[in-house]
């Protein structure tokens, strides 16, 4: 079975962290490191995790927020069902391959 990845955007919380609450506060911050982006493109970086990002502003992020990449990424694993286990802690298990069953009307 192939491991699917995802991760959290933390850009928010850093953010916040740091009391910086608008979204627009970003703007000339990211410019003073020579990163252009709009209002509208700075909201969507904070508010949506990027499917795509440059380098530069990655580091400019980290440079701005005083982290490093892994305090803005957090990897995990997204094709995994969560189950208890003996004392109560989640166990991630890989979801099982299923197989598709086409019924034609009349069988059974």
């Amino acid at each position: 079975m192939i491991k699917k990845m995802g991760y959290q955007w933390l850009l928010r919380r850093l953010m916040a962290e740091r009391e910086m609450y608008q979204t627009s506060d970003l703007v000339p911050l990211l410019a003073e490191r020579g990163i252009t982006l709009s209002r509208e493109q700075v909201y969507r970086l904070v508010t949506q995790p990027p499917q795509r990002l440059s380098m530069d502003t990655f580091v400019a992020l980290c440079d701005i927020l005083q982290c490093t990449p892994n305090d803005l990424i957090k990897p995990e694993v997204v094709n995994a069902v969560l189950r208890k286990t003996a004392d109560g802690t989640p166990a991630a298990v890989p979801l099982p391959d299923r197989r598709t069953v086409i019924r034609r009307p009349g069988q059974p």
